[in-house]
């Protein structure tokens, strides 16, 4: 069943219905914000009166002092809540990327260091050690040749290196 298509001037009329409720609906929300504020204002800021002997204006300081630290100690409070709920919320997004294994891989440098370096850095400062990279090798010794040892004629060398008749002949043709 192919759905029926809406007419503009249709659509054009829902679509001011739409505003003109969400409107409506965003005077009432301020209407009950400012009436909130009001009332909150009302409770907890009694109207200002003035005296006028210096003994009363003192005692009206000091109790607008406490009033004061009170408001900043609450202050205070919801600042570390609202860094500790900014921080979770960090945390649980580095969770959710992990979790996608969609993450940003961060540009490598080159870095030049020591082995020494490398294995104090890995390792940390308590891990003295001195890497030795030639004592893991293999130790091959070097076998000196038979030949090498005997110096004498090299025609008698060749001879005893021909085990072959037709070696020896080559060589005699050449001669």
């Amino acid at each position: 069943m192919a759905e029926k298509k809406m007419s503009p001037s249709r659509k054009n009329h829902l679509k001011s219905l739409l505003l003109q409720i969400g409107k409506e609906m965003l005077e009432e929300e301020a209407r009950e914000a400012e009436e909130e504020k009001m009332k909150y204002m009302m409770e907890n800021c009694p109207s200002l009166c003035i005296p006028q002997c210096t003994q009363e204006i003192q005692e009206l300081c000091r109790q607008l002092h406490k009033q004061i630290d009170l408001v900043d100690e609450e202050r205070y409070d919801m600042e570390m809540k609202v860094k500790k709920a900014n921080k979770e919320i960090d945390d649980l997004k580095m969770k959710v990327q992990d979790l996608n294994g969609r993450f940003k891989k961060p540009t490598l440098r080159r870095v030049r260091m020591s082995a020494d370096a490398m294995l104090a850095a890995l390792l940390g400062s308590k891990h003295k050690v001195s890497l030795d990279l030639r004592a893991n090798l293999r130790q091959v010794k070097k076998e000196v040749k038979e030949e090498e040892k005997q110096t004498g004629d090299w025609r008698k060398n060749i001879e005893d290196k021909a085990g072959m008749d037709g070696r020896k002949k080559m060589f005699e043709t050449e001669a």
